[in-house]
């Protein structure tokens, strides 16, 4: 997950907004505690999506606790803790780990490979604990390695092993939370949120990057399937928004689908919040239809 996932503050509850800061933050203290305070350098608010999706099957209230954090000891703020918070927390880092290891391969980026070494000891704890859930993530990244090695075209392709990859996720999870619900359902419900919520993500990266992809050369699936003539990128930009758009709305028709299905028994207004208006401002922020307005980064 790559920062895309968020909420759209100006129409969430106050009592959301603080709830869902809680969660964030619970994160990061999950992180914090078990892996030290490097690995906080790569905390975004998709990790705080995936604890909530995954703790709202949970009809138990939530646990807060008010505390400090690094960043401002003195200011107590809510932090929430659950086993879905950890679980999130523990993806965070897993995903971050490839995406060091990716860009190290495709741009032999010296930062990268910096932080890859700081984080190598914390990255086999994590692969002990959650094994088949890395032995999965990596089969997958490496069809996807496969496909841009051989520069494929099919939009649809490149972006099938990030989605499979995010239906993992999410059906992994599901083992993580104590639930009195249709196991079963919920399950295939929560893979095909993550499918196409790692559809979504995929091509939102891809448009994102095509100045940065571009330049240095590397893979860009959209820069074979609409043939980049040169043309600089806005240019390209501009001749394929429309077709972007249009399966990045169909991604978000079926993410929003699989959500009115599911039994929630909390955080509700949190994940309507962020599946019916904050992917789409999200949609619309990075097609350039709108300038960046408030997020949640703070």
């Amino acid at each position: 997950m790559l920062g895309y996932v968020v909420a759209y503050r100006p129409e969430m509850k106050v009592r959301e907004a603080e709830l869902y800061k809680a969660y964030y933050c619970g994160v990061c203290k999950s992180i914090g505690r078990r892996y030290g305070q490097i690995p906080r350098m790569v905390l975004s608010y998709d990790a705080a999506f995936l604890a909530v999706v995954l703790d709202c099957l949970d009809d138990e209230g939530e646990n807060l606790s008010r505390e400090g954090c690094i960043i401002n000891p003195v200011k107590k703020k809510a932090i929430a803790y659950s086993d879905a918070i950890d679980f999130a927390a523990d993806v965070m880092l897993i995903l971050a780990w490839y995406k060091l290891a990716d860009d190290i391969r495709d741009e032999g980026n010296k930062k990268a490979q910096a932080i890859s070494s700081m984080m190598k000891g914390r990255f086999e704890k994590l692969k002990s604990a959650r094994p088949e859930l890395c032995t999965r993530i990596e089969e997958n990244l490496s069809g996807l390695t496969s496909l841009e090695e051989k520069k494929c075209a099919s939009i649809d392709a490149a972006a099938e092993a990030f989605a499979k990859i995010m239906e993992t996720i999410f059906s992994e999870g599901l083992k993580t939370v104590s639930v009195r619900c249709d196991i079963k359902e919920s399950e295939i419900i929560l893979s095909r949120v993550g499918y196409h919520l790692g559809k979504w993500i995929y091509l939102m990266d891809a448009y994102d990057d095509i100045e940065e992809n571009i330049e240095s050369g590397a893979y860009n699936p959209l820069l074979y399937r609409f043939e980049y003539k040169d043309e600089g990128a806005t240019a390209f930009r501009e001749r394929i928004k429309e077709d972007v758009e249009r399966n990045l709305v169909i991604y978000l028709s079926e993410i929003a689908k699989a959500f009115d299905l599911l039994d929630i028994k909390k955080n509700r207004g949190i994940i309507e919040n962020i599946v019916y208006v904050g992917l789409l401002k999200k949609t619309e922020e990075v097609l350039g239809k709108e300038e960046k307005g408030e997020d949640d980064n703070d």
